[in-house]
């Protein structure tokens, strides 16, 4: 009999922590399933204060959930956000979903590349003007924006800043990831242009990079496009821009693009974190 309070108060504390994590429901499709990782690849609409749509994978505890699902199912599920270890459960299977055709016949190296390819490779400058390529961070994941220091808006160019500087704080300590940023501008972003409005802030810390695109104009005209963005007017002066933040992976594979400068670091992070163990 004294057995039985140790073991509710054990049952106490299971569900203590079960409660402790938070619950959110997600809708979306399958886009592949992964058996040998228990991961569900799905392109999810937006989850409501974690974040924004983007195709991710979604790790599943019991693996015979994953025999009850196939490619173009349209789901519902719920998403248990575990700090250490995020996972899915409870998926129902709604209808078939909408999974786009790839049609890679207009596809040229300057076209934006989808969730799931690979962005080529790149040559850019450091601060210290030394060449840099994007493969030597292989094995990484990137976390990559676009910037000049030209930009007189301060909710664009300076608020890329403030939100990258959040993101490097949150993930400070890890290996596993670098925060790039990129100026498209290579007519006036030198090495040491960059270097004296971002050097002292990025220092510090040894995963938040800043590059220079100078004389390297086929290398980011290339790059931003991969990553879904454009620029024009460096050379008349008149520069305007549609940027897009990019993801990638350790082999340089798309993971999830966010456009335009209003995205939320919220939920960038918690992007992240889903991919970063």
């Amino acid at each position: 009999m004294k057995i039985r309070p140790i073991y509710f108060s054990l049952i106490l504390i299971l569900l203590s922590c079960e409660q402790q994590n938070e619950l959110y429901d997600v809708k979306g499709t399958v886009r592949s399933i992964d058996i040998e990782s228990n991961n569900v690849i799905i392109a999810h609409d937006t989850i409501v204060d974690l974040m924004m749509p983007m195709v991710m994978p979604f790790k599943v505890l019991n693996n015979k959930v994953l025999d009850s699902l196939q490619v173009g199912d349209s789901v519902h599920f719920e998403f248990v956000w575990d700090e250490s270890k995020p996972f899915a459960r409870h998926f129902n299977i709604v209808g078939i979903g909408n999974i786009p055709e790839e049609d890679s016949f207009f596809d040229d190296e300057f076209s934006e590349v989808k969730i799931g390819h690979i962005i080529d490779d790149a040559t850019l400058l450091d601060l210290d003007s030394a060449e840099v390529h994007l493969s030597d961070s292989d094995g990484k994941f990137r976390f990559i924006s676009y910037i000049f220091t030209r930009c007189p808006m301060p909710n664009m160019c300076p608020a890329i800043v403030m939100k990258n500087r959040y993101l490097v704080q949150q993930f400070s300590n890890s290996r596993s990831i670098d925060f790039i940023m990129v100026s498209f501008d290579y007519k006036y972003d030198t090495p040491s242009v960059m270097d004296r409005y971002y050097g002292a802030s990025t220092e510090e810390y040894d995963n938040w990079k800043v590059w220079s695109s100078s004389g390297r104009i086929d290398d980011i005209y290339r790059l931003v496009k991969q990553s879904g963005g454009d620029f024009w007017g460096i050379e008349q002066e008149r520069i305007g821009h549609s940027l897009s933040s990019v993801l990638i992976g350790p082999e340089r594979e798309v993971l999830g693009s966010w456009k335009g400068e209003n995205w939320d670091e919220l939920h960038v992070k918690n992007a992240i974190k889903v991919f970063i163990k």
